[in-house]
């Protein structure tokens, strides 16, 4: 019987533009980092990482947030915690994963100092997620940003 799993979070990076216009909305960019390590290697994802012992989903977004991308205050403008939760089964660990996401938003400009888990990195605007962020959850979870928190 799968296990459940819960120690997982996903952090869904974003920046708008410098300069608010009627189109910022359409301008916000969204963040994908290149994993070159694991088992995700050779793919673009968001953020992700597993919680250390004791600590909650919020400081292990925190932490995640800056040891991949160094983001944190005050580069980093506002965290969100989303009500989408990622539920996706984990075959290499038999384990049905529930993660929570977090929205993080950065100054314009910003750019992220990636640690060695990646090798590049993209910005995409909104008219490009669905095709360059490939899981259903994330385009979701993304979808729920732009309605929540981007939405004029």
């Amino acid at each position: 019987m799968p296990k459940l799993r819960t120690d997982i979070i996903d952090v869904y990076v974003f920046r708008r533009p410098a300069v608010v216009t009627q189109a910022t909305s359409a301008a916000v960019q969204f963040l994908q980092l290149h994993r070159c390590k694991g088992a995700l290697a050779n793919t673009w994802q968001t953020i992700m990482g597993h919680a250390h012992e004791g600590e909650t989903a919020v400081q292990t977004a925190l932490r995640e947030l800056e040891e991949e991308t160094g983001f944190a205050p005050p580069v980093l403008v506002n965290l969100w915690q989303l009500e989408e939760v990622n539920i996706y089964f984990l075959a290499s660990h038999d384990a049905m994963v529930m993660s929570p996401c977090f929205a993080a938003e950065v100054a314009p400009g910003s750019e992220p100092r990636l640690n060695d888990e990646h090798d590049a990195i993209r910005w995409l605007k909104r008219d490009q997620i669905g095709r360059h962020f490939i899981w259903p959850g994330q385009r979701q979870a993304i979808a729920g940003i732009c309605r929540d928190i981007l939405a004029p």
